[in-house]
């Protein structure tokens, strides 16, 4: 029997796997919440990180859009270009809509995050 050439290399299920795994962890994310995240269940995506089966195009992209990198970043044919500044996905997307905002929207904006920000501080110190 000869052997088939394909024009694109098949998809490593094991690198994969570590790849899904290691962006998942540098954006803080469990499984469960990334599970959740792209809408499908967490026993389905524990088997996608242990390299057991991979996810189909559509999740992939989901899986991307979550993670904020490319699909060949996700598939390893290209190097991450970057990591996230921002962890919690939610919150990294609407960076872009609050940058295009009006000057005075930002500095509320702003306002109100330091003031939150500086209230968990507190709440820390008490609680130790």
């Amino acid at each position: 029997m000869r052997a088939i050439s394909l024009p694109f290399p098949i998809l490593d299920m094991v690198a994969f796997a570590e790849r899904l795994k290691a962006l998942r962890e540098a954006r803080k994310l469990t499984q469960a919440r990334l599970a959740e995240l792209i809408g499908v269940n967490p026993r389905a995506y524990n088997r996608w990180e242990r390299g057991n089966f991979v996810p189909q195009l559509d999740t992939l992209i989901k899986i991307a859009d979550v993670l904020n990198v490319t699909l060949d970043e996700l598939t390893g044919r290209a190097e991450v270009a970057h990591a996230p500044t921002v962890h919690n996905p939610k919150l990294y997307a609407l960076l872009e809509e609050v940058d295009a905002l009006p000057d005075a929207e930002q500095q509320a904006l702003i306002i109100l995050m330091d003031s939150l920000v500086k209230r968990a501080k507190i709440n820390r110190v008490m609680a130790t």
